[in-house]
């Protein structure tokens, strides 16, 4: 209990000083065609979750010797991450900049990971995992407190899949988020930054594959809790991509930014969560079946996604832009 209070304070008081930060130096989000907000916000609370993960990170690689390697890893990435995203949203970079800096993370963390499992197969999903949320949150991000919620109900499933170390890691994640969340939702008074975004999806992607080592054959349910994010992300970007478009750039091409634009922020990312927690409270009651059968019914869960991912960018096809 000690650990989550913890966690949460720093959340609250870490987002509490970034805004007078932000204030102060003017890191403001202003309106625009290009994104799902119409009020000028502060950025970069994220940072208050980055240095819980860092808090974190370090108790556990003291605490649990045997882990120091990994959790080295994990926060040397971290701070890579977060800090391409810091420097960005004080003054924007190349998306490739960005991009490098996530793929060397990415790969520091699946060296440590391919070494404490002795397996080439963990150090290539801690590789893919990582990279892929870093930027999956990041494009993510774009709504009331959607990031942040999605954020802490994925870091509480994996965090049950894990174990260990890394299974308080993950409770950490959920506490800062949790203590962001009242500066971002149901109004936003600060918003997350590709500081906070990209870093919490660095720390799912660690937790995703340290769960999938546990999990040995039943691995498939790691992509449970985060399953929302990564169909509408993947989908969205595809068609991006296939209609020709500079899929780099910012956008409000999401399904969660449609629905959000005919039915609001905080409607939206009710739903979203109210979905992922019945989702990850099935996925830990299918813990006891056996591999094909989770394995089927996560590829089932994630065509349903994409089924009503074609319904909301139909039904809201009128609020997205030209």
């Amino acid at each position: 209990m000690e650990w989550l209070v913890v966690h949460f304070c720093i959340g609250v008081a870490g987002t509490w000083l970034a805004r007078r930060y932000a204030l102060m130096r003017s890191l403001i989000d202003q309106p625009g065609e290009r994104r799902s907000h119409s009020v000028a916000t502060p950025r970069g609370g994220g940072i208050a979750i980055v240095i819980s993960l860092l808090v974190a990170a370090v108790a556990l690689g003291v605490r649990q010797p045997e882990q120091a390697p990994i959790m080295l890893a994990f926060g040397v990435g971290l701070v890579m991450v977060a800090g391409i995203g810091w420097v960005d949203d004080h003054r924007p970079l190349s998306p490739w900049i960005r991009l490098g800096v996530h793929v060397l993370a990415s790969g520091l963390f699946a060296l440590a990971a391919g070494d404490l499992y002795d397996s080439v197969w963990i150090a290539a999903a801690a590789f893919v995992a990582t990279l892929v949320l870093t930027n999956v949150w990041n494009f993510m991000d774009g709504i009331n407190g959607l990031a942040a919620s999605q954020a802490l109900l994925a870091a509480v499933g994996l965090a049950g899949m894990a174990g260990g170390a890394f299974g308080l890691l993950g409770l950490a994640l959920a506490a800062a988020c949790l203590g962001f969340l009242p500066f971002n939702f149901p109004k936003a008074r600060i918003f997350m930054g590709d500081v906070g975004s990209g870093a919490i999806g660095f720390a799912l992607g660690a937790l995703c594959a340290v769960a999938a080592a546990r999990l040995g054959e039943k691995f498939a349910l790691v992509l449970l809790p985060v399953s929302v994010f990564v169909v509408d992300a993947s989908l969205t970007l595809l068609r991006r991509v296939l209609r020709g478009e500079r899929w780099w750039t910012p956008h409000t091409q999401h399904a969660y930014q449609a629905w959000a634009r005919a039915a609001g922020h905080g409607r939206v990312t009710l739903c979203y969560a109210a979905v992922l927690l019945v989702v990850i409270i099935a996925g830990w009651g299918g813990l006891p079946r056996d591999a094909f059968f989770i394995a089927g019914t996560v590829g089932a869960w994630y065509m349903c996604c994409a089924f009503f991912w074609l319904v909301l960018q139909k039904k809201f096809r009128a609020q997205l832009p030209d």
